[in-house]
């Protein structure tokens, strides 16, 4: 056997998923004996058989993973309760192992994931999406690519009618629900228990009852980072437009045209408003100078 295969048995071994009392299953996701590989790529020692040793490797795999995507999820955990998040947990990772180098990336194909698979959030399927966008735009802000900061002496190299480029970190969010007030009481009420059998209890307690939920709300919300801490903003829908079609490429001008109704509205308040907003944006460092990111 080369070293390639023993790679791979030892991978198809470790990623499968925990029995209900967290030990090895007999068999591997594709079907075959987890005893068989057991015995080809690992030696037992005076203490431990081949299994044994094997099985070390198959929870701590697990506990890592699952503890991880509690801490990067814990709305989600919230809204579903911790028995139905745990079996979120271990569909999702068994269907969508981690190919990174980083477990940072755990999460990214979560919202495609449920959104194929819904009857594991039936019932509170739109404000469970909601939240699992928010949480990952709420990863993707803390370290996402920046660019250097447009500054009041750059405007004038922007032209009469500038594109203006949004940071890359930024993350705008079209929302049915207010899932940012939700989040923000889930983590002020609680800590992330890390999974272990030994916290199964705990974390049970972790469910918000149906009834305080919040009702449906629209929200336009920008998720972003300024001095390396990640912070919400609710934004009109205008201004969520408007960004929207800057970060679209388009110049300012055809911007404010497709995005900020005029009807019924005088011209002078409009324009102080625009002015604010973007005020406001650059004083936050939402616009770039820069055509792409470097990494945080």
């Amino acid at each position: 056997m080369n070293l390639d295969q023993i790679q791979r048995d030892m991978f198809e071994a470790v990623r499968t998923p925990l029995t209900s009392t967290e030990r090895m299953k007999p068999r591997t996701l594709d079907g075959r004996s987890t005893r068989e590989i057991a015995n080809r790529v690992i030696k037992p020692n005076d203490r431990l058989t081949s299994v044994e040793r094997l099985e070390i490797y198959n929870r701590q795999y697990w506990f890592r993973l699952i503890s991880t995507f509690a801490d990067d999820f814990p709305g989600l955990r919230a809204i579903t309760g911790a028995r139905a998040f745990d079996k979120i947990a271990v569909a999702y990772l068994a269907e969508c192992p981690s190919r990174s180098f980083t477990l940072r990336n755990l999460g990214s194909r979560l919202e495609f994931w449920l959104r194929d698979n819904p009857e594991y959030i039936r019932g509170v399927e739109n404000i469970a999406l909601d939240m699992v966008r928010l949480e990952w735009a709420d990863i993707e802000a803390f370290d996402g690519p920046y660019g250097d900061r447009l500054t009041e002496a750059d405007l004038a190299s922007l032209g009469e009618d500038p594109r203006f480029r949004l940071q890359p970190y930024v993350q705008l969010l079209d929302l049915s629900y207010p899932v940012d007030e939700l989040l923000l009481h889930v983590r002020r009420r609680q800590d992330v228990v890390p999974f272990s059998s030994n916290a199964v209890n705990a974390r049970r307690r972790t469910k918000l009852r149906r009834s305080a939920l919040p009702a449906p709300e629209k929200t336009f919300l920008a998720v972003y980072r300024l001095d390396d801490s990640v912070y919400f903003k609710r934004l009109d829908p205008e201004a969520f437009a408007l960004l929207g079609a800057l970060r679209s490429g388009l110049p300012l001008s055809r911007a404010i045209e497709i995005s900020v109704p005029y009807t019924n509205r005088p011209l002078d308040r409009v324009t102080s408003q625009m002015r604010d907003w973007f005020a406001n944006w650059a004083s936050l460092g939402w616009f770039t100078k820069s055509t792409s990111g470097t990494d945080h």
